[in-house]
């Protein structure tokens, strides 16, 4: 170790006079190599940040970043994070508006009560999922997207997407949701008041694995709140980013974004910055 780290690592302790009169270095020999050693950290750190950020598809804000670099064994504050983005002209994507589009309510098909009445709140996994339709252009045109979303993690469990909005768009992404959690009972499932989720086939599907409809009052987006955050997210992060020439374009891009970005790496506000798949393991871990 140089006298110089020996004081950098003692100036919290004691004063920098101090300790370089004890060192026998001069203050201003100090400082400059202070300066030095800064410019250089900072490039480095810079470096870690373009990485992270070009990782985050250009969507981590000063919070998220901090919170990664941290994870990476970095000691940095969020204001010096924030004021080396902006340094290097880092800025997170712009949060365009997103107008909600939901699902044909029209219909003369039962209706499930709403049992959750906006409590997304869950203790563990496989007690309360939700479920939507979105859409999404493409030059052949509209390609539609259905979720199935656990809302103890947030994580997306089960997803399809179709040409059409048969009740099959929905039936595929639920019996995703059903095989990957290992056929769970006993759960509440939310939606809207679609009649793709109120056909005879999805509420069968519901009734044959005891799962129990719930569904949103009509024309209430707040109802179905979380899987209306995940489309927000999904659209400004990606799909507003590029433009789709055909639906398999799309899909891969979905695909892409859901399984190996959003599911396993993006780090929510609503998990305290953790990813869903982290968040479950470690909630079931303890």
């Amino acid at each position: 170790m140089s006298r110089c780290e020996f004081i950098k690592g003692q100036s919290p302790n004691y004063p920098v006079s101090y300790l370089c009169s004890f060192s026998r270095v001069e203050r201003s020999s100090y400082y400059e190599w202070l300066n030095r050693e800064e410019k250089s950290e900072d490039l480095k750190l810079v470096t870690e940040i373009r990485s992270i950020f070009a990782k985050s598809r250009n969507t981590y804000g000063a919070i998220r970043m901090t919170r990664e670099l941290k994870e990476r064994g970095y000691c940095v504050n969020r204001k010096k994070v924030a004021r080396l983005m902006k340094l290097e002209g880092l800025k997170s994507v712009h949060k365009r508006k997103f107008k909600v589009m939901t699902t044909d309510s029209n219909h003369n098909n039962p209706v499930a009560d709403n049992l959750l009445e906006q409590d997304f709140s869950a203790t563990a996994p496989n007690q309360k999922w939700a479920s939507d339709i979105t859409y999404v252009r493409t030059s052949e045109g509209w390609l539609y997207l259905a979720v199935v979303i656990d809302l103890f993690s947030r994580k997306v469990i089960g997803w399809s997407t179709g040409d059409t909005l048969e009740t099959k768009l929905c039936v595929d992404a639920l019996k995703m949701a059903i095989t990957r959690r290992g056929q769970p009972r006993q759960l509440v499932h939310h939606s809207d008041r679609g009649s793709q989720y109120s056909s005879f086939l999805y509420r069968l599907l519901l009734k044959q694995n005891s799962i129990e409809a719930s569904m949103s009052r009509r024309g209430n987006c707040y109802d179905n709140a979380v899987v209306e955050s995940f489309f927000h997210t999904l659209k400004v992060e990606s799909i507003y980013q590029q433009d789709f020439e055909t639906r398999k374009e799309a899909r891969a891009e979905i695909s892409d974004y859901i399984e190996s970005f959003y599911n396993v790496w993006r780090r929510h506000s609503a998990l305290d910055y953790l990813n869903p798949s982290e968040y479950e393991n470690l909630r079931l871990a303890a």
